[in-house]
């Protein structure tokens, strides 16, 4: 199963905000996931972003890709 960290849109319309969870890769973009490690809310200013840093290692070391815009925000956070 290959696994990946990416971001799941929730919010309405015109006002979106985003669960950044750990999914498998053949799962829709808001489907079933493993589980949620954050959020990120780009409306806000400044854009508020919280993700379990340990959960996110953890993810990582057993091999889940994050998708290029969680891996940014990961970079941003001091996470990788």
């Amino acid at each position: 199963m290959a696994v990946k960290i990416r971001l799941m849109r929730m919010g309405a319309k015109n006002n979106p905000f985003y669960r950044v969870v750990v999914t498998d890769s053949r799962s829709p973009r808001d489907g079933k996931f493993i589980e949620s490690i954050g959020y990120y809310n780009p409306i806000s200013q400044p854009r508020e972003i919280k993700i379990d840093a340990e959960k996110a290692l953890m993810w990582l070391k057993r091999g889940a890709q994050p998708s290029d815009t969680v891996k940014l925000i990961l970079k941003s956070q001091g996470i990788i």
